[in-house]
């Protein structure tokens, strides 16, 4: 299919999702038939991993498509965006995109206040609202709506899960976009931005969804009582100790997290529904992804910080635009794709069962399953090259549409990922001050994961091929330590690297 115009963007960010919870790509208890639908008519990253482990600094560096460090975006509740490099929704809305937000934004803090908008973020409609909690004093865009709809945020909020779904701000979220997407006086193409806040903490589904998973047959989380023991050893900041999973109830946590990402699943269809209806599925590109993962009860810790499991770094990434991207049978690695690090290839225990980039149980995805090693960076130059834009040059992302497109063998996109966490839980903020303001920095091949805890002596080490679940930390062990070096040495130059010198010289006559 030759294409004549350049596409509309849908661009779905779930808030806290880990790339484990979507039925398609290996999660057996999960139901998600939408999202199994864009894996099978597009293409599912199941190696793509955030830029940080929370929501500011993962959110400064997708947007921009530059590591968190270098566009002033590292701290989780900064007062204001630091302006550090122009937004790839600025730089689309500049070149005739009509740009649409509905949800979370939080490039800047929004603890009891209105999150300050950039001085350019491109976006025309802006539908704020940074979670579903009545502790705006204004504007809320959801708790308004609810108003106008004669129901009280704050009453509605007592009970979370009495919440009907179509009053949910997931559901909320969604009715924006389709109004958007909607809009009949629109000449050129639009991105709208769908950023919902679930299923980030705290897991509290509409009850009808929360019913629909049984907490018995949930999976374990990825634990051993070791945990308990070696988890206190590691520096850094993070929202809770480690703990067994059955004094926090892990398998209803993962019940009730899992029927928040079948609600997201339900209103994913329903813009599929909408693009249909309209006419507009052809040409429209829809990404599905998340700002970062959540421990889930790993190694008994919830929520996020700074830690860099695969749960909390690694993140759902699918593409999809039916009859661009080619699908598997197009492709003509398909008999021989590189698998770097699939659960399919361990032995099947208690420990590792939850952790699968493919299950070899369910079918294989109709559409195509890219292992290369990816960073939300490569979103911005991607969604540049989609519409014709030229890629600035100090963007550090790397576009994946010679992926998308089958110009490039989908089995390497990088040699590395990498991650950082620069003070993101200032420790001068009131209420921090248990906080050391922590910097530290992952880097993770096809085979081993070393982190860094900068201006301490303990550290991490995984070797990725023998130890998915990353349990056994050789960072002290003498038999790896010429690993370890080689890691750190690596960890540093890609640090170095990443850092930005500046503008370009002048060129001399």
């Amino acid at each position: 299919m030759t294409q004549t115009k350049r596409p509309n963007i849908l661009w779905f960010c779930t808030d806290q999702q880990r790339y484990d919870t979507i039925h398609a790509l290996g999660n057996p208890h999960i139901n998600t038939p939408n999202l199994d639908k864009l894996v099978e008519e597009g293409v599912a990253f199941t190696h793509a991993f955030c830029q940080s482990p929370i929501c500011t600094p993962s959110r400064a560096s997708f947007l921009t498509g530059r590591y968190p460090a270098n566009v002033r975006g590292c701290m989780n509740g900064n007062e204001e965006w630091g302006e550090g490099a122009p937004l790839v929704t600025a730089l689309l809305a500049e070149s005739g995109y009509d740009c649409g937000l509905s949800g979370k934004f939080h490039l800047a803090g929004a603890s009891g206040r209105e999150e300050p908008r950039p001085k350019n973020d491109g976006y025309r409609v802006f539908h704020w609202s940074h979670d579903p909690e009545d502790r705006f004093p204004s504007g809320h865009a959801y708790a308004d709506w609810l108003a106008a709809q004669g129901y009280s945020l704050r009453d509605l909020r007592e009970d979370p899960a009495s919440i009907p779904p179509e009053l949910h701000q997931t559901t909320w979220c969604t009715d924006r976009a389709i109004d958007f997407l909607s809009e009949k006086r629109r000449k050129g193409p639009w991105l709208m931005s769908v950023n919902v806040f679930d299923p980030h903490a705290p897991f509290d589904p509409p009850q009808e969804y929360r019913d629909r998973y049984d907490s018995s047959k949930m999976p374990a989380p990825l634990f051993r009582k070791t945990d308990l023991t070696t988890q206190p050893e590691i520096p850094g900041d993070f929202q809770n100790l480690s703990r067994p999973p059955e004094e926090f109830n892990a398998r209803e946590v993962i019940a009730a997290y899992y029927a928040m990402i079948e609600l997201i699943d339900e209103n994913v269809g329903r813009l599929l529904e909408a693009l249909d209806e309209t006419g507009q599925r052809e040409n429209t590109v829809i990404i599905f992804t998340s700002d970062h993962g959540e421990m889930l009860g790993d190694h008994g810790l919830l929520l996020k910080g700074c830690r860099f499991y695969e749960g909390l770094v690694r993140v759902p990434l699918i593409i999809s635009w039916p009859g661009q991207f080619p699908l598997q049978e197009e492709r003509e690695s398909e008999d021989n794709p590189e698998d770097i690090g699939s659960v399919s290839d361990q032995e099947d225990t208690a420990e590792t069962s939850k952790i699968s980039a493919l299950d070899d149980d369910l079918p294989t995805p109709a559409g195509f399953v890219s292992n290369a090693l990816v960073e939300l960076v490569d979103i911005a130059p991607t969604l540049l090259e989609l519409a014709g834009l030229p890629v600035p040059l100090r963007m550090q992302g790397r576009s994946l549409l010679p992926i998308l497109r089958g110009e490039r063998l989908p089995d390497h996109h990088r040699e590395f990922v990498r991650c950082e966490f620069y003070q993101a839980l200032n420790p001068d903020v009131p209420g921090r001050e248990q906080y050391e303001g922590s910097y530290a920095t992952m880097y993770r091949d096809a085979h081993h994961k070393i982190v860094v805890y900068h201006g301490h002596e303990h550290g991490e080490l995984y070797d990725l091929e023998n130890d998915l679940g990353e349990f056994d930390n050789l960072w002290n062990d003498p038999d790896h330590a010429e690993l370890r070096f080689d890691l750190m040495r690596r960890n540093f130059d890609a640090l170095a690297f990443s850092i930005d010198p500046g503008p370009p010289q002048v060129t001399p006559f």
